[in-house]
């Protein structure tokens, strides 16, 4: 049966979700094995200092991070929706894929102390990348 609509096209009216409902639902719970599963399964909203140009899908941008300025330690905050995003964060956001969030907290892994999950509510959790990355690989 036609319906005349095309399949696996996007059209304008249905724009890209920046969220993973698993992942807000492993958060409500506070349950970091639902959280490593939602993690290993789906993106994750990251957001970013300088968006990738449109044209070059190999460009994801730059992920913004957090520096405390008292102890210089550098935070990553990862969200479960972009609606969670605190509106003082710089406003793109990217929604990245398990092996790219893997990759990230690998090359980082010395650098960052610490990871936030939707740092502003509506349940925050926070994660050593150490711990991150055995969960990404179990």
């Amino acid at each position: 049966m036609a319906s005349g609509k095309k399949r696996g096209k996007r059209s304008a009216a249905q724009p890209l979700e920046f969220r993973n409902t698993q992942l807000a639902d492993a958060l409500q719970t506070q349950d970091m094995a639902a959280v490593a599963f939602a993690l290993r399964h789906g993106p994750t909203v990251v957001p970013l200092l300088r968006p990738g140009p449109r044209d070059n899908p190999l460009d994801a941008g730059e992920v913004w991070t957090y520096r405390d300025p008292s102890t210089g330690d550098i935070a990553l905050l990862l969200f479960s929706d972009a609606a969670h995003k605190p509106e003082t964060l710089p406003p793109g956001v990217a929604l990245q894929s398990p092996a790219w969030l893997r990759t990230f907290l690998g090359a980082y892994e010395d650098v960052i102390t610490t990871v936030f999950f939707d740092i502003a509510g509506p349940h925050p959790m926070q994660a050593a990348p150490g711990d991150l990355i055995a969960a990404l690989d179990a």
